[in-house]
């Protein structure tokens, strides 16, 4: 099967989905460039995504994705909650930052039967999942609407289980990709692998097409995932200076800086691996902190002390989330970004 089945775009190109630096105009923008754009719809209820959902679809007549997550939501934890609070108390002071604004409950959700009612009217070209898929339900509704599926797999075991329980497609996420793992077999990190070791074992281990995604920044990078088996490319990290990206002034000013030669997978931010580029907070609480709750509830308390950070011009705690690719980022328009990336076929 060739992107052009599969996704019904003009290019193997797929813009990785990345909750919290975008909304619909980056995805319309990139789908108007000939490649598939993305909705990132983990942090979105239902209403949200059907406000997202309209503003992309009058945007763009061309094929688009929606992305959820597929997590089981953790048991509340007030106690770990609490302790975690304690731990990031200093920061606080140092900042100014309000522990009264601190939020309850999990900032992001799992697919549901609200979110596949919203699709259903919509009917997107892509829906893809991280964490695994839906439960068998949902996701025959999701397919009711003729959309593709794909998920992200980190391992070939967990590749094989996407083929078996219904997946169209496999995104093979290396080690290098920005933002969050989407590990859901095991939690054992020395299991991931990097984009040009885990693309080929997935290619060879899986009848369906693979997606290559971590690392794929330049139009070398491009050349390099294909002439490895994919069917195409995810790039995310190459597009986070895009204007049409919402990406934080904070957060562009390290990308363009130095740092951005160093990431690390961390647990600070959210309870569960990411890979962001490395910050105070990732330094001095250790990137994988026994005291961050569960996933998705350290954030929580993350959230206060990042925008009184950053509102006096400080990245130190805030999730600057980018790829081992991040000092290749380049400040243009998606679309040039695109045609730029689709140079390297």
């Amino acid at each position: 099967m060739t992107h052009r089945t599969l996704f019904a775009t003009d290019l193997p190109l797929i813009q990785a989905p990345m909750a919290g630096v975008q909304d619909w105009r980056l995805a319309a923008a990139i789908s108007n460039a000939g490649a598939l754009g993305s909705l990132p719809a983990g942090m979105l209820n239902a209403a949200a995504l059907e406000e997202q959902l309209t503003a992309l679809a009058g945007a763009t007549d061309r094929p688009w994705n929606v992305n959820f997550f597929c997590h089981t939501p953790p048991a509340p934890d007030p106690q770990g909650e609490q302790r975690w609070v304690e731990t990031l108390r200093p920061y606080y002071d140092t900042f100014n930052a309000d522990v009264a604004a601190i939020a309850s409950g999990p900032s992001r959700q799992p697919f549901d039967g609200d979110c596949a009612t919203v699709l259903a009217r919509f009917r997107p070209a892509v829906v893809s999942f991280h964490y695994g898929l839906p439960d068998k339900a949902l996701l025959d509704q999701v397919k009711a609407t003729g959309a593709r599926v794909l998920s992200s797999a980190t391992t070939v075991d967990e590749a094989l289980w996407l083929q078996a329980h219904g997946a169209d497609g496999i995104i093979a996420q290396g080690l290098e990709a920005g933002g969050h793992r989407g590990h859901f077999l095991s939690d054992d990190l020395t299991l991931q692998q990097g984009t040009l070791t885990l693309l080929p074992q997935l290619v060879d281990a899986v009848s369906l097409p693979v997606i290559a995604a971590g690392g794929i920044s330049t139009p070398a990078a491009v050349r390099a995932a294909m002439a490895l088996g994919a069917s195409a490319v995810q790039p995310g990290t190459a597009y986070l200076l895009c204007p049409e990206a919402t990406t934080k002034t904070v957060h562009r000013q390290w990308l363009q800086s130095e740092q951005a030669r160093h990431t690390a997978l961390t647990t600070v931010f959210s309870g569960r691996p990411a890979r962001g580029i490395v910050n105070r907070l990732m330094q001095e609480l250790g990137y994988l902190p026994e005291q961050a709750p569960a996933f998705p509830l350290a954030g929580n308390a993350i959230g206060p002390l990042r925008a009184a950070a950053e509102a006096r011009g400080s990245g130190d705690c805030s999730p600057l989330w980018a790829g081992q690719c991040a000092s290749t980022c380049r400040a243009a328009p998606a679309q040039e970004i695109t045609a730029w990336l689709a140079s390297g076929l």
